[in-house]
């Protein structure tokens, strides 16, 4: 364990400075892909067409590697972590705007009628009615997103210093100090762990009406049946 913590000064960054820079690379973007999903998510639930061509795009974008994206950002924003931070929040959309139309298309008509009858209006309605129901949809994807995010982010470090604790691979192979690469590899996992854990917390604070002893596959008498799957698969 000798040098496990003993960071090499040309990353600029002590471990913890590292974890915070990471954090910050990899949420932030998550962040910022649900709030461009949100209103995606919308216009797809509303017109039903739009929604093909939108998982389509996502789809194509996400299978652009980072690196190409890396190589055309460069010019305009530099090696800098926003260069980073644009790829994954446009790779986080693949999971979150299926999420989302899923989870509010599960919402019962006779729910919607009643708030279209209350004098709810379309955006009034999506974000007080049709959201809180899909909360457990949207935050299943949003646990896949952040995951995937805090992984994602290492491979900045190909681009002067901005994978945060990515950059210990690289300072590994460079020093000849493989106990780097171990720390990076395990701080990443326990990362994913602890927000995939808080984002758990999340849902149950809420929906406090779901049912908290249900298993995967078990169906119970509260609420839409897509939304007890989905809240089964993200236990």
């Amino acid at each position: 364990m000798s040098g496990f913590f003993d960071i090499p000064s040309d990353l600029q960054h002590s471990w913890a400075g590292l974890i915070g820079l990471h954090l910050r690379e990899a949420l932030i973007p998550v962040a910022a892909g649900l709030l461009l999903a949100l209103p995606v998510a919308q216009l797809c639930g509303r017109f039903r067409w739009l929604y093909p061509p939108v998982l389509g795009l996502t789809t194509v974008l996400y299978a652009i590697p980072s690196l190409a994206f890396f190589v055309v950002l460069i010019d305009y924003t530099g090696q800098t972590e926003l260069t980073v931070m644009i790829p994954l929040a446009l790779y986080s959309l693949v999971v979150l705007i299926p999420a989302i139309v899923d989870g509010v298309r599960s919402v019962p008509d006779e729910t919607l009628a009643a708030a279209t009858a209350m004098g709810f209006g379309p955006v009034r309605r999506y974000t007080q009615v049709q959201l809180p129901i899909a909360a457990p949809a949207v935050i299943a994807g949003l646990r896949v997103a952040t995951a995937s995010s805090i992984s994602l982010v290492s491979v900045g470090a190909l681009i002067g210093n901005q994978g945060a604790l990515g950059n210990l691979l690289a300072a590994a192979q460079k020093y000849d100090r493989p106990e780097l690469a171990v720390n990076a590899v395990i701080t990443m996992a326990v990362l994913a762990i602890l927000c995939d854990a808080l984002l758990v917390l999340l849902r149950v604070l809420l929906t406090p009406w779901m049912p908290r002893g249900a298993q995967p596959g078990t169906r119970s008498a509260a609420g839409p049946g897509k939304f007890r799957e989905a809240e089964a698969e993200a236990l």
